[in-house]
């Protein structure tokens, strides 16, 4: 059985990242701690990976940048973040537990109209149950968000020195005042998603 849970849907600027972990329903106890992310500090989710990672029977990330979620929308960027999460696992599952309300395994129907389209999903039709909060009651769904979550929280941290002027480090690329404000008084980065509502640039 594989958990799913996405980080970054929200954000204005960086990737996308899907965590997907396999674990056996009737192994183990997961590490003790594990919640869902939104409720574990920073410095603890840090200290969890090792325990997850020793803990699960696989772990992968699927990644998806901006420039994608600007060609693809974010339905599809989901389903693709998901797959490219599936395609890298070391044991394909067989079953999936999948964060939220729907299953973003499965693309929209329509294809979406730009020059490059998404890749196929091999994954779409996997057997799969939508768990709505699904990192508070499953704990491969808690360990798939923590894992995703400190690999991007990494990756926007790493990204703030080149553009200080956003305040990656601490805002993660989300909307926070200061990152708002950059917006408008410098435009947006190349790691923005630029289809997305962003502040106006100030005229001088």
């Amino acid at each position: 059985m594989v958990g799913l849970d996405e980080v970054g849907r929200g954000s204005l600027a960086g990737p996308l990242v899907v965590g997907a972990v396999v674990v056996d329903p009737w192994g183990e106890e997961p590490p003790p701690g594990l919640d869902d992310s939104k409720r574990l500090s920073a410095l603890r989710r840090e200290r969890l990976v090792p325990l997850l990672t020793s803990w699960c029977h696989a772990w992968s990330l699927g990644w998806v940048g901006a420039d994608e979620i600007d060609q693809w929308g974010m339905r599809w960027a989901l389903a693709v973040a998901a797959q490219r999460a599936l395609e890298s696992l070391s044991r394909e599952p067989d079953f999936a537990l999948v964060d939220g309300s729907f299953n973003f395994l499965r693309g929209p129907a329509a294809q979406p109209f730009c020059e490059t389209s998404p890749p196929q999903l091999t994954f779409e039709n996997l057997p799969a149950r939508c768990v709505v909060k699904g990192d508070r009651v499953s704990a491969a769904i808690a360990a798939a968000a923590v894992l995703a979550k400190v690999e991007r929280d990494e990756y926007m941290t790493a990204l703030s020195p080149t553009f200080p002027d956003y305040g990656w480090a601490a805002n993660k690329g989300y909307g926070s005042s200061d990152h708002m404000e950059a917006l408008a008084a410098t435009g947006p980065s190349p790691h923005h998603r630029l289809s997305w509502a962003l502040p106006a640039r100030r005229r001088p």
